[in-house]
């Protein structure tokens, strides 16, 4: 009976956790993305304003 309740907990849990983690993955690859366009940018900028 107690493994049930466990397993069912844990099913719970994962049903909640699972889209909270998703979202919260999908957030942080946008964010991991536009930094790295800006730095690229920002990389390309400075070598072009150097190069003048």
């Amino acid at each position: 009976m107690l493994v049930i309740g466990t397993l069912l907990g844990l099913f719970v849990v994962f049903n909640f956790l699972l889209p909270l983690l998703a979202g919260l993955l999908k957030i942080a690859l946008i964010i991991g993305v536009v930094a790295l366009l800006v730095f690229i940018a920002v990389t390309v900028v400075g070598k072009s304003s150097r190069s003048h």
